[in-house]
């Protein structure tokens, strides 16, 4: 498996997007609703799945857009070709606060394992899978669910990680445990588990769920510190309900929302 061999570079601090340039006849893939801005002579097509698959028949065609089903993304992604003479620029934005890490496959053994939402982009020739989880606790607790993505190739790609991003590099048997959200990804010799919390107390109210992850090296993983389900559940906490924000129920009412710096009014 070749990829297109890309030139990239990274722009922003906390909205991040990357710009990738293409030598004539190169292209790189997106999931649909990345793509930000484009050069003239970038044409692009929509395709089934992730485009790898040297299988040209229908049903090949079928299978690999139906592996992306499993995984929750749409059946679609999206091909950006350079038709023209020279280098052409294509760029792809982050889809929420964060950071966007570049993968190099062919320096992480031609596979990394990373979470369902979590594909940015990546040059063409990169496969993009599904990975199944083996155990079944894994699956049923594992916050992620028996399907992860499964990038295999030697492209680049990119991955998108909320908040600060956390870089962890594990020896043989050494173990890290996380919050299931927090996992971006991580090399394909780390194995992953899930470990309960323990203790009456900490199941009951101790507010980080029942079970931990727990990654075991040899290998490298990728850490956010801002998962999109912990900033989805935050912004809907704070949707105003019955027509009143959550400071309008106080005791001092319009004075409390002054002393507090509310300046709406």
């Amino acid at each position: 498996m070749n990829a297109h061999e890309i030139d990239y570079e990274i722009f922003g601090e906390e909205m991040q997007y990357v710009e990738i340039e293409l030598d004539p006849q190169e292209a790189v893939v997106a999931e649909a609703g990345s793509f930000m801005m484009m050069d003239t002579d970038i044409k692009m097509n929509t395709i089934f799945g992730d485009g790898s698959n040297q299988d040209n028949s229908v049903l090949g065609k079928i299978f690999s857009a139906g592996k992306r089903m499993l995984t929750g993304e749409s059946l679609f992604m999206t091909a950006f070709l350079n038709i023209g003479q020279g280098k052409k620029k294509v760029s792809f934005a982050s889809p929420y606060p964060g950071k966007i890490l570049a993968i190099d496959l062919s320096e992480m053994g031609g596979r990394f394992i990373c979470q369902k939402d979590a594909f940015l982009c990546a040059a063409q020739g990169v496969s993009v899978g599904i990975e199944f989880s083996k155990k079944l606790g894994r699956g049923l607790f594992g916050g992620e669910g028996f399907i992860m993505q499964k990038l295999e190739g030697d492209g680049m790609s990119f991955i998108h990680a909320g908040g600060t991003l956390a870089k962890k590099t594990l020896g043989p048997g050494e173990v890290l445990k996380v919050d299931t959200g927090c996992i971006v990804g991580f090399t394909k010799d780390v194995d992953y588990d899930i470990e309960f919390v323990g203790g009456i107390r900490n199941t009951v109210f101790g507010g980080e769920g029942l079970f931990f992850a727990t990654l075991r090296g040899p290998g490298t993983v990728y850490i956010q510190s801002l998962p999109f389900s912990r900033l989805a559940g935050r912004v809907l906490a704070s949707i105003p309900r019955g027509g009143k924000d959550k400071g309008e129920g106080s005791i001092l009412g319009t004075l409390g929302d002054i002393v507090g710096g509310d300046n709406r009014f």
